[in-house]
């Protein structure tokens, strides 16, 4: 497939040279010009690209963006974008950074809110594991315990597709529901950056707690932050899975 991705951070880059590994051809855009882009599309296997061009002749472009930036993208950017294009969103909110989000801050699932920016219909995928989990943890497809990851939308045809490119990044996929039901894999929940299996995943999307979500996403990131010494990857997971003791079983 043709994909493009805006933004190479750490979800972003990792996206894209996974899809390279797997065959598809990818371009990339982020903030940078000209040699910066150009060195770290190098870095990806990806082609550097502006802009404005990064949505065009693609059938999947993937946002890895800060919350906070998506109102900023170029108004009319997606104006000559087919209906059939694929539009995927990776954010996950975080006030700390992303300020204070009216609507977010009320309770409206994010990529309801990414979605109304644009303009244009999401699917929510690739928000629910931490960078390094992306980067280092997919099994081939078929393996024991392989790591699951949740994918939310309307579009039935377009969430199957999106499933095959997580799949080809290593990772199993769980139908979450439409987009108003992605918050059940937002920051704060069970689902979310704690390495469950498949099964495991289903359990957690359906425990999920809509209301207290917020208030562990807050409270998790301040406990974190609050510690002399960064944590390491395995102690991020098992922070999070201590948050929810019971939500990966039945």
């Amino acid at each position: 497939m043709k994909i493009g991705i805006i933004g190479t951070g750490a979800i972003g880059g990792t996206i894209a040279k996974k899809m390279v590994a797997a065959g598809h051809t990818v371009k990339v855009a982020n903030s940078d010009n000209g040699d910066k882009l150009k060195a770290r599309a190098g870095e990806l296997g990806a082609q550097p690209s502006a802009l404005e061009d990064v949505v065009n002749n693609v059938d999947v472009i993937i946002l890895s963006l800060p919350t906070v930036a998506i109102p900023t993208l170029p108004e009319n950017l997606f104006a000559s974008v087919p209906d059939n294009v694929i539009i995927v969103d990776t954010s996950n909110y975080y006030p700390f950074r992303d300020a204070q989000i009216e609507d977010l801050q009320n309770g409206k699932a994010e990529s309801v809110w990414v979605s109304e920016q644009l303009g244009r219909p999401v699917i929510k995928a690739f928000n629910n594991l931490l960078a390094e989990t992306l980067l280092n943890r997919g099994k081939e497809e078929g393996s024991e315990n392989r790591i699951a990851m949740a994918i939310a939308g309307e579009d039935a045809d377009a969430k199957k597709i999106v499933e095959g490119l997580v799949n080809d990044a290593g990772f199993d996929a769980v139908d979450s529901g439409s987009l108003e039901d992605s918050w059940r894999h937002q920051p704060g929940t069970p689902a979310y950056c704690t390495e469950l299996n498949k099964e495991e995943l289903k359990v957690s999307l359906d425990k999920a707690n809509k209301e207290k979500a917020p208030v562990i996403r807050d409270k998790a990131i301040a406990e974190l932050g609050s510690r002399t010494t960064y944590p390491s990857h395995q102690e991020i997971v098992e922070f999070n899975r201590n948050l929810f003791p019971n939500n990966q079983t039945k």
